[in-house]
């Protein structure tokens, strides 16, 4: 009898719709774990993950800890893309937890966790392993304690939020935006008056003393993180206006559900009921506000959607109040859900290639948002970037098993990228292949391992450019890719010899940090 009464509550306060939702998030992404391939990303996380270090030239240290504990867990995608699918479960309920905490009911509850969990972006940083799975829920959780607290909770959950804004620190730096946001939120609302309280400054400092392992490295190294943000914007991501920004969030959360973030902020920031919460308000618009005027990428906004979807949830309950609106509201929540699973393979590789590339072209609108100025394929860069990674290891190993013996002993693989170079360290021993080089991020840092240069397998997209360091190089082989990007397909692979000086000393002009 007790555990029915428990249960019926749980049914009628919206907590086993939320764990229900979370479910469907985490089978959906194991079950599609493995229907592609790996991502461009996760070979080189792999590879940072057989190097453990306390930083990165691209990234803080956790996602490479966190790959080599997922390896030893076992060598597939699906133990991969395990953490990342728990993180984006536990996302949604929290996103749904959060809109409780707000005074949302049941309604709120299943309608933020809804659009939450078929947002085209958060389900497609579900879909492989990256920084960018974790950080959704990390910048969540804070985005939850710090509802605790402006409710009147202990002042001591500020040493909560410092342990999981720390762990943010370790996943990626974007959680200094974050941390400046909520600071800027306390300091423009009512809330301020949480800064006089010694615990916001210790849990502050344990944000700080987590993460300042990672900053000595980055400033060990003179701030390759930084060099990396400028070459990418001034090479590699597309310029994106004010406007095109906000509107490539809309596409990200789906154009459908989209309104119920807007309303979400205006509610944190303007509703009589939700004054004690304005700082969280100001937290979101704050964080959008600084990767706009930085030119961040659009998707790096991402954590703060499942914030402004609970918000959301709550100002909708609101507007949908009473009998006849209710109804409406009703309505508009299958409306969200029908959008949203109509998007839903853009996120999640649910469909087999060929029929994925016939459906895309249904949807134009799904495939606008573009973040990178590598011209496009038949895919999307989601999914083409998860195509022909074995197959590249494949032809290299031809190349490299049919030079002499003498030759094979010193013979260096060279790739233009992390990708690639993640690839032949992958798949390569299969094909009797040593461990790559690459110029690109990390793998610089890692040198030339003591190959001299007198023969080298030299490819990637930048290939062109190089060959002319050695005096003797013939074109043995063509990598196609017709499903990756163009900029992986048709690469040739050159055998260099006679270089015009040894390798170490010609590989300062490899680096490559983007």
């Amino acid at each position: 009898m007790t555990w029915g009464i428990f249960e019926r509550r749980w049914v009628r306060d919206g907590t086993a719709a939320l764990l229900l939702l979370s479910l469907v998030k985490l089978l959906l992404h194991l079950a599609a774990s493995g229907r592609y391939g790996y991502f461009r990303d996760e070979l080189y996380f792999i590879a940072c993950g057989q190097h453990p270090a306390w930083g990165y030239v691209d990234q803080p240290p956790l996602v490479a800890l966190v790959a080599r504990l997922s390896r030893e867990m076992g060598q597939s995608l699906f133990a991969l893309r395990f953490r990342p699918a728990v993180a984006g479960g536990a996302t949604i309920f929290l996103t749904g937890w959060i809109a409780r905490e707000l005074g949302g009911g049941r309604f709120a509850q299943i309608l933020a966790a809804t659009a939450a969990l078929l947002a085209p972006l958060l389900l497609a940083f579900g879909s492989y392993f990256s920084m960018n799975a974790f950080e959704p829920l990390l910048w969540t959780a804070c985005a939850w304690i710090l509802v605790l607290v402006l409710k009147g909770g202990d002042a001591r959950l500020w040493l909560l939020f410092g342990g999981i804004a720390g762990i943010g620190l370790l996943n990626k730096y974007t959680m200094l935006v974050f941390g400046f946001g909520v600071v800027a939120g306390l300091m423009l609302t009512d809330g301020r008056a949480q800064l006089r309280s010694r615990w916001i400054w210790i849990g502050g400092g344990i944000a700080l003393a987590l993460a300042m392992p990672s900053f000595a490295w980055q400033a060990a190294h003179h701030w390759p993180q930084i060099e990396v943000v400028r070459n990418a914007q001034a090479f590699e991501n597309v310029p994106v206006s004010a406007g095109k920004f906000l509107w490539e969030q809309a596409l990200f959360m789906n154009p459908v559900a989209a309104p119920i973030a807007v309303l979400g902020g205006g509610w944190l920031l303007l509703a009589g009921e939700a004054r004690k919460y304005r700082a969280l308000g100001w937290a979101v618009v704050t964080t959008l506000a600084i990767f706009i005027v930085t030119k961040g990428k659009p998707y790096y906004a991402l954590p703060v959607y499942p914030t402004a979807l609970a918000a959301g949830g709550v100002a909708c309950e609101g507007l949908f109040a009473g009998p006849a609106w209710r109804r409406l509201g009703i309505v508009y929540g299958v409306i969200v859900a029908l959008a949203g699973i109509a998007t839903l393979p853009f996120g999640v590789p649910v469909l087999p290639v060929e029929t994925f590339i016939r459906y895309s072209q249904m949807l134009p609108m799904a495939q606008q948002a573009k973040t990178e100025r590598d011209a496009g394929g038949p895919l999307p860069q989601l999914y083409a970037d998860m195509f022909g990674w074995e197959n590249l290891a494949e032809t290299v190993g031809r190349v490299y098993n049919n030079l002499p013996a003498e030759e094979r002993a010193k013979c260096a693989i060279l790739a233009g990228n992390a990708g690639e170079a993640g690839a032949i360290d992958l798949f390569g021993a299969k094909y009797g292949l040593p461990k790559a080089l690459s110029g690109h991020n990390n793998y610089f840092l890692w040198g030339t391992h003591g190959y001299t240069g007198e023969v080298v397998i030299l490819f990637g997209p930048e290939v062109e450019s190089k060959k002319g360091l050695w005096g003797d190089v013939q074109e043995a082989a063509v990598i196609q890719n017709p499903l990756g990007m163009p900029l992986e397909n048709g690469l040739r692979i050159y055998i260099c010899r006679k270089p015009q000086k040894p390798l170490v000393e010609m590989w300062p002009e490899f680096k490559d940090y983007i």
